[in-house]
């Protein structure tokens, strides 16, 4: 009988752990992203994570590399502290909407503004999902939520905010991008881009960060394949895909 050749395993970087995101949920195609990368990059064993408050509270679960765990919005000074003390170390953080752009606003601001040598996984799936599916900092105008069941109205809750632009105007950022993972040749850039911004990193070129669209079936209250969809339709049309920012540094490593 002639043997099989292995075509797909789980990275090293991943525990074999089952997660505990909802049916449809993302989080997981990005969470085997992150681990191909670190694996391909032969970084796993000095790599050090940080988790969120959000959906993705529990990562530490999930990668199998040393994590930490951070107050809510606190992720970008935990980094901060622990690439400074070891700078032989590759950190990221994990981050969703609410947790960076709402509690964790100055934070991230201020860590990309200095430069800070980590880099940064920016989740948007426009909602907190974890608490309920409130409206967050990303969510669309006119998009409905818990606590917008009308719709965002941008007059009183002002306009979502384009993190990915927002970041890219600093002067310590190096490699800014976003991405998302709704099908197959999205899902592919992403995986290069996030190669890249951990590239960025080891290269000691500045603060690097991929905000990916995401998606949220259960608090968009649809199944996984309308808000794959819904997203491709909406979310990219407010939030484009594309380099915001790439250093004349992070263009030599392209």
């Amino acid at each position: 009988m002639e043997e099989m050749e292995l075509v797909y395993k789980r990275p090293e970087s991943l525990t074999p752990a089952h997660t505990h995101y909802c049916p449809g949920c993302t989080h997981g195609i990005i969470h085997r992203l992150i681990a191909e990368v670190l694996d391909e990059l032969g970084v796993r064993e000095r790599t050090i994570g940080i988790a969120p408050v959000g959906c993705s509270v529990l990562a530490y679960y999930y990668f199998n590399v040393d994590m930490a765990e951070a107050a809510h919005g606190r992720a970008p000074a935990m980094a901060t502290g622990l690439k400074r003390v070891s700078p032989d170390k590759v950190v990221f953080t994990y981050q969703g909407d609410g947790d960076l752009a709402a509690i964790g606003t100055a934070e991230i601001i201020q860590a990309a503004s200095r430069g800070e040598l980590f880099t940064t996984i920016f989740v948007n799936n426009a909602v907190y999902g974890m608490t309920g599916g409130q409206m967050a900092p990303t969510t669309l105008p006119g998009q409905r939520t818990t606590s917008s069941p009308a719709g965002r109205e941008v007059e009183t809750a002002g306009w979502p905010i384009k993190v990915a632009e927002l970041i890219a105007v600093l002067p310590g950022t190096a490699y800014v991008t976003r991405q998302a993972v709704l099908d197959i040749p999205t899902i592919r850039r992403a995986k290069k881009a996030i190669k890249l911004a951990f590239q960025t990193q080891l290269a000691g070129l500045g603060f690097s960060m991929v905000e990916i669209i995401s998606t949220c079936p259960t608090n968009w209250h649809m199944d996984p394949k309308e808000a794959l969809e819904w997203a491709k339709e909406h979310m990219l049309a407010y939030y484009p895909l594309g380099d915001t920012k790439v250093s004349d540094g992070v263009r030599a490593l392209m």
